[in-house]
C-alpha cells in the first residue's frame, strides 16, 4: 500500500485585522489527489483561508506547507503581540517568518480562481491563458528582444489553443475576455489557473451563479482535470450537491473556527454542520 503523500498542510493560521479574527486557529490538510471541500455560512473565513495560502494575506499567526516544506510562516509581532485574539499566539515565535508574494506561491505550484472573477479585462481570451503561460517561460530579456525564443512562443501559443478548446472556448479566442457570458468567465479562469501548470489547484465557489444542470456538468469536469492534469484541488462551494457528490472530504467553518471535517456523509449527519449551515436556507 502506497503512502498517503500529504500536499497542503495548515497549522493553526489565524488571521487578524484589527480586532476581527476572521480565521481562528484553522488546521487542515489535503493530500495528494484529493478533492477537499471547505464550506460554511457567507462570512465565515473561507476565501480569507484561501488568500492566507496564496499570499494575498499574510496571516497574524501559523504555518501553511506545501508539499511538506514550511511555505507562510508567521506569529504575531509589534503591536499584535498585545492585541492578538487568537489560540498559540506564542507556539511559531521561534519559527522563522516566510511571506511569500503570490507569484512566488504559483511558481511553487499553486494555482486558484477567484469568487469574483479577476480577468484582465482589456486582453483577449487567448492573451489571458498566454498571459498566464509566461509563468512557466524560459524567456529573459536577451530572447525576447533577439526573437531566439521563437519555439517556445509557439508551443506556448499551441498549449494555449489547445486549454481553450477543452474549455469550449477556443470559438471566443479573440473576444475580449469581459465580454463573454458569466458561466464561459469562470471556465476562462479555470483554464488560465491551469496555464501556470499547478499541481494543487484552489477553485473559490466555480459554481457561483451556475445553474443546476451546469453545477452538475462543472463537477464533472473538475473531476476530469483532476486525473488529466494530476491535480490536488481544494474548493469552497456553496452548491452542496457539487460538494457532497464529487468531494473526497469535508472541512466546515463557521465564524473563522473550524467545526467539523470528515467524509461527505458524515458532514451531512453532523448536528454541529446542521445546526450552523446545512440546516438553513441557501444564501441568496
Amino acid at each position: 500500500m502506497s503512502e498517503v503523500k500529504n500536499v497542503l498542510r495548515l497549522q493553526d493560521i489565524t488571521m487578524q485585522f484589527g480586532g476581527v479574527v476572521a480565521v481562528n486557529n484553522l488546521s487542515l490538510e489535503v493530500n495528494e489527489g484529493e478533492i477537499v471541500a471547505l464550506i460554511g455560512p457567507n462570512g465565515a473565513g473561507k476565501t480569507t483561508a484561501f488568500n492566507c495560502i496564496t499570499g494575498v494575506y499574510e496571516p497574524t499567526n501559523g504555518i501553511v506547507s506545501f508539499n511538506g516544506t514550511p511555505m507562510v510562516s508567521n506569529h504575531p509581532q509589534g503591536k499584535m503581540k498585545k492585541n492578538y485574539q487568537g489560540y498559540n499566539g506564542d507556539k511559531y515565535i521561534n519559527e522563522k517568518v516566510l511571506n511569500p508574494t503570490p507569484d512566488q506561491i504559483t511558481n511553487l505550484g499553486i494555482a486558484r480562481t477567484f469568487q469574483n472573477i479577476r480577468l484582465w479585462k482589456s486582453m483577449t481570451v487567448f492573451d489571458n491563458v498566454l498571459t498566464a503561460k509566461h509563468m512557466r517561460s524560459e524567456q529573459n530579456i536577451f530572447s525576447a528582444t533577439f526573437r531566439t525564443n521563437k519555439a517556445d512562443e509557439a508551443k506556448m501559443e499551441e498549449e494555449t489553443l489547445a486549454l481553450l478548446e477543452e474549455q469550449n472556448l477556443l470559438q471566443f479566442k479573440d473576444n475580449i475576455a469581459t465580454s463573454l457570458p458569466y458561466g464561459l468567465q469562470r471556465h476562462l479562469e479555470i483554464a488560465r489557473a491551469l496555464a501556470t501548470k499547478p499541481t494543487l489547484l484552489l477553485l473559490d465557489e466555480p459554481a457561483a451563479g451556475m445553474n443546476p444542470q451546469e453545477t452538475a456538468e462543472l463537477g464533472e469536469f473538475i473531476v476530469q482535470i483532476k486525473k488529466k492534469y494530476n491535480l490536488t484541488i481544494l474548493l469552497i462551494e456553496h452548491h452542496m450537491d457539487l460538494v457532497m457528490k464529487f468531494s473526497d472530504r469535508i472541512y466546515v467553518i463557521d465564524f473563522g473556527k473550524l467545526i467539523a471535517q470528515g467524509t461527505p456523509d458524515e458532514i451531512q449527519a453532523n448536528p454541529k454542520v446542521i445546526d450552523a449551515y446545512l440546516g438553513v436556507a441557501e444564501d441568496e
